[in-house]
């Protein structure tokens, strides 16, 4: 992980700093915020930007919303100033960290704003096979695409081959092709010079340089436009890029992984994907399997997510019981992993007792078990096949109903765009316009995931 300190490296802040360097992360130093906006157009990327607390967080904020550059930001400051903590959320920042630090806060943190691990939870012998090749070729520099239903960890297992590649001490750098608009995913991969466009208030080093000795990991690569595959192109086949707005080519070293939940062939029959490209990166397929064909592992995950909630919502582990174990395995779980790991984020949220049991799991498609009927359905409704009945659709129109389908998934996903769009099968565009006539008609969706760009709807 890739922390940049915001502040001068003296007293608690530079302990701050040696606790981050002990538990894994590469630290770099910024004196004030122009420096720290500098470094990150200049390629020296971060996951994490810790801030001190009196520096103008709210302008650092803004600066990074309005470059687009997604990271979060964390302050830190003398733990008794209970103000400056309250300014700081209020600016912007994701978490404040008082001072003199914890070590365990810290690598708290760290571990909650980042998110990065390349660790993957499985007992599974269909996963352990997916694994077994992804172990055969990682240490090669063959480009590989990672396929998958949406949910089942593509870009886990992106960053599990890149920690066991000969790149592994260089940064993994992931782009999702499908959150970020047409117009602004070139600037976004290959960067740009200032005045290139309206907007570009100084030179900005795209993706494909900061990933330069790395490994750049392309998510939903399915989704970009012709245009930009050209320009793909030539970057992998000749190891150049040119900046939007530059005049000289700019020489790379990386390794590129590319994921899609899309049928890529068919997309080339189709017209739609450029068959040179797809041939470029199709050097080796990882296939991700679907939860329902790896069932071995959904007790592990589940076990595992609930061990992971609890300790982030400050709660004890629960044991889950055998009954709603039970309704775990017999979901079909069309959101795959990713499902799942909601599913036992609200479980431990809405359990009550020492246990987790049925009330608290809450399945796509189904009704609570405390909301279902003990003797079977009511007579004369019909049932799908989740166990919910359809007779609150009849006398609906169709657009109601899509309305509800589209607004219950974006909930769901907490908020997130790219992931419900995948469930639903269609794409961002088609959602976001949905979102802009359910909010002028006054059906306010959720916010945006913390990751994906505020402006969409």
């Amino acid at each position: 992980m890739r922390l940049l300190i915001i502040g001068t490296l003296s007293g608690q802040v530079s302990t701050a700093a040696k606790i981050a360097i002990a538990r894994g992360a590469k630290v770099s130093q910024a004196d004030d915020v122009a420096r720290g906006l500098e470094a990150l157009r200049g390629g020296k990327g971060a996951d994490l930007v810790m801030i001190d607390v009196g520096l103008d967080i709210g302008g650092l904020v803004d600066a990074l919303r309005n470059e687009r550059i997604h990271i979060p930001v964390v302050a830190c400051g003398i733990g008794a100033d209970s103000a400056a903590a309250v300014r700081a959320i209020k600016a912007g920042a994701k978490e404040y960290i008082p001072l003199p630090p914890e070590p365990e806060l810290i690598a708290a943190v760290l571990a909650a704003v980042t998110e990065e691990s390349a660790a993957i939870v499985f007992k599974d012998p269909a996963m352990g096979d997916t694994l077994r090749l992804a172990d055969r070729v990682a240490a090669s520099d063959a480009s590989i695409l990672i396929t998958g239903e949406s949910g089942t960890g593509k870009e886990l297992m992106a960053r599990y081959i890149h920690v066991k590649s000969k790149r592994a001490q260089a940064p993994v750098i992931c782009v999702n092709c499908a959150a970020i608009p047409d117009n602004l995913l070139e600037s976004e991969l290959f960067g740009h010079e200032k005045g290139a466009f309206t907007g570009a208030v100084a030179r900005r080093i795209g993706k494909f340089e900061e990933a330069n000795g790395g490994t750049l990991f392309l998510d939903e690569l399915g989704e970009m436009d012709m245009r930009l595959q050209a320009k793909l192109l030539r970057a992998i086949q000749e190891r150049v890029i040119d900046r939007v707005g530059g005049t000289t080519p700019i020489k790379i070293d990386i390794r590129i992984l590319a994921s899609t939940n899309r049928d890529l062939e068919g997309e080339v029959r189709a017209g739609r994907f450029r068959e040179d490209l797809y041939f470029r990166l199709n050097v080796v397929t990882v296939r991700l399997p679907p939860l329902r064909a790896r069932p071995l592992d959904i007790d592990v995950l589940a076990e595992h997510f609930m061990r992971k909630y609890a300790e982030a919502n400050g709660t004890d582990a629960r044991a889950i019981s055998p009954e709603a174990m039970a309704m775990l395995r017999a979901h079909t779980w069309r959101g795959n992993v990713r499902e799942l790991e909601n599913t036992m984020h609200r479980a431990v949220l809405l359990a009550k007792g020492p246990t987790i049991g049925p009330e608290a799991i809450v399945l796509q498609g189904a009704t609570r078990a405390e909301d279902r009927p003990s003797a079977g359905a009511p007579q004369g409704s019909s049932v799908g096949e989740a166990g919910a009945p359809r007779a609150g659709l009849v006398g609906r129109t169709v657009d109601e109903v899509e309305r509800e389908l589209i607004l219950d998934t974006l909930n769901h996903c907490l908020g997130n765009r790219t992931h419900a769009a995948n469930i639903l099968g269609i794409s961002i565009r088609t959602l976001r316009n949905k979102l802009k006539i359910y909010n002028d008609q006054g059906f306010a969706p959720p916010p945006p995931a913390g990751n994906e760009p505020r402006a969409a709807y």
